[in-house]
């Protein structure tokens, strides 16, 4: 008998990810929050975009599942995988922004083992952590709620969650959220 919770079925439905998305995007937004606010003593919106979400971690949370699912019982190497994966998406990312506005959003040149200030040996670490808390630990307790909701819910929060994306990200392209401590000049 198959089971719902199978982590090992990859193939789910369009807002299974849709919503996997959002949060992984929202528990990033969060993460980098939280650092700012801890180091600079003030809260800081560290996205490109004006909404509580940084979707460079809702691509890199879903790319690390869609790779990565079926190693939920190796947490190390499911460690190490995300760490290279993630710090390639993190280089990727800051030069596809830098070469669209020509600006910084993160800058780690003054960081130990750091690639031309895109990516460093914390980030790596800290992205390979998340990667192993994603796939071994908050992916289980995720599909429970998933599958606990009621279908018109989690279409409504998708569509929800999509409009408003689209409209922020439809803004945004046009006038990227920037300012102290959001990026680098």
């Amino acid at each position: 008998m198959k089971n719902a919770l199978d982590q090992n079925k990859i193939y789910r439905s369009f807002d299974f990810y849709v919503l996997l998305f959002f949060l992984i995007s929202f528990l990033g937004w969060v993460w980098e929050g939280a650092i700012y606010l801890v180091t600079r003593q003030g809260f800081v919106n560290r996205g490109v975009y004006l909404g509580p979400y940084l979707p460079i971690y809702g691509a890199g949370g879903l790319l690390l599942w869609f790779l990565l699912h079926r190693l939920s019982k190796r947490p190390l190497l499911t460690f190490l995988l995300s760490a290279a994966i993630c710090s390639a998406l993190e280089y990727a990312v800051s030069f596809c922004l830098e070469k669209m506005w020509g600006l910084r959003w993160w800058d780690y040149s003054g960081w130990f083992l750091n690639v031309n200030g895109r990516i460093c040996l914390t980030s790596a670490v800290a992205f390979g952590l998340g990667g192993m808390a994603l796939n071994c630990f908050l992916m289980p307790y995720y599909m429970r709620v998933y599958h606990r909701l009621p279908r018109g819910w989690r279409i409504a929060l998708c569509i929800l969650f999509l409009a408003v994306f689209i409209l922020d990200a439809t803004y945004c392209a046009v006038k990227p959220h920037m300012g102290d401590n959001v990026s680098y000049g």
